[in-house]
């Protein structure tokens, strides 16, 4: 069994829901079982791990999801991906398969600059990228973000947005990680 921690902070509920559905679409891979880790609970016990830095380190991918504030992650996922430095001493993380998502109020918003973010972490942590790899059709990715995911939310409650074709991506989005991980697990 393929292990995917989709690690992850969320300021207003609108990026848990991205993730849940990033881990429905993983889930929804024979020989893999996603998990999602709120990363300010990144230090309690989760799934049978002693914590979630456990989790991480036993996963075969991660996939990174924080929302877009001010131009860039949110503070309390930027303090996880400093802490995760001690994962870089180690190469915990090295040759593992990463992935990352971002949601915002806009269509843009500068999503660009934290899936950039998120590339770069996964890059020191010498883990192996996979990129959305769906085109803009209408349906899918109509937001046109290529490096990673990018939803968008309106000013609504996470019961209601972000919107079906966004939900849909992002279950695609986690297909995508899934058959990558199995292959890069071969």
């Amino acid at each position: 069994m393929s292990l995917i921690t989709i690690a992850y902070h969320s300021g207003y509920g609108h990026t848990k829901k991205v993730a849940e559905h990033v881990a429905a679409g993983a889930n929804s891979v024979e020989g893999v079982k996603a998990i999602l880790l709120d990363v300010t609970t990144v230090d309690a016990a989760i799934e049978g791990y002693e914590n979630g830095w456990e989790l991480l380190n036993a996963s075969n991918g991660i996939i990174f999801g924080t929302p877009t504030y001010m131009g860039g992650p949110s503070g309390p996922f930027k303090v996880f991906a400093d802490a995760s430095s001690k994962a870089w001493f180690t190469g915990a993380w090295k040759d593992k398969i990463a992935a990352g998502f971002t949601n915002s109020l806009s269509n843009a918003g500068d999503k660009n600059v934290t899936l950039y973010y998120l590339a770069t972490l996964a890059a020191q942590q010498e883990m192996i990228w996979v990129t959305l790899g769906i085109k803009n059709d209408g349906t899918n990715n109509r937001n046109g973000y290529y490096l990673g995911l990018g939803t968008q939310s309106d000013n609504a409650p996470a019961d209601q947005t972000p919107g079906e074709a966004d939900l849909n991506t992002s279950k695609n989005f986690g297909v995508r990680v899934a058959e990558a991980v199995i292959r890069w697990n071969k």
